[in-house]
């Protein structure tokens, strides 16, 4: 078991050591304040079969608290439906934001163990918000180690949204490169 007093994730340091000199040196940052630096990591499982079988989201729930190392929310519906046989506070799929060390690791094993082991992988699209926050979807949630492929029910999908600190995109997309995040143009 590591010693969480003195453990301090690799791409942590890696920002604090390299990222953050390199970032003020390529856009001129008068001011170390202004380095863009990572906010938090939103991860999010809609369920659509979750209208007919609740069960769903407590095990999307489940699984979703696995990959993040924290516990996920269930998100219920605002409003009833009825052409999608929705009702008001229904439960429809999960959401955990990431923070400070946690936001480090995930950010580690997704670039590092999720994302090579996708199917023809190809690298990432590069899709901004135009206020420096990224946003990608996976199709598969078990390309991440931590889920166990057997005891799978469903197949699902998820989004992840890197939210940063800096308003614009080209910045956004520096810092991400420097984390070695797989874009394909």
């Amino acid at each position: 078991m590591l010693d969480q007093a003195t453990y301090t994730p690799r791409l942590k340091t890696l920002y604090a050591s390299s990222i953050r000199a390199a970032m003020k040196e390529e856009f001129a940052y008068k001011n170390d304040m202004q380095i863009p630096r990572l906010e938090k990591i939103v991860l999010n499982m809609g369920v659509g079969e979750a209208v007919k079988d609740t069960k769903k989201v407590k095990q999307a729930t489940e699984e979703l608290s696995l990959i993040a190392g924290q516990k996920a929310v269930m998100t219920k519906a605002k409003k009833s439906i009825a052409g999608f046989r929705v009702r008001e506070e229904m439960p429809l799929g999960c959401k955990v934001t990431l923070r400070g060390d946690r936001m480090y690791e995930f950010l580690d094993r997704l670039i590092n163990i999720a994302m090579p082991r996708v199917r023809d992988f190809r690298g990432v699209k590069p899709s901004f918000d135009g206020r420096g926050n990224f946003a990608m979807g996976l199709k598969e949630h078990i390309v991440f180690p931590e889920i166990d492929f057997d005891k799978v029910d469903e197949v699902l999908g998820m989004d992840i949204i890197i939210c940063t600190t800096t308003s614009n995109d080209a910045e956004a997309k520096a810092l991400l490169k420097h984390f070695n995040m797989p874009f394909n143009a």
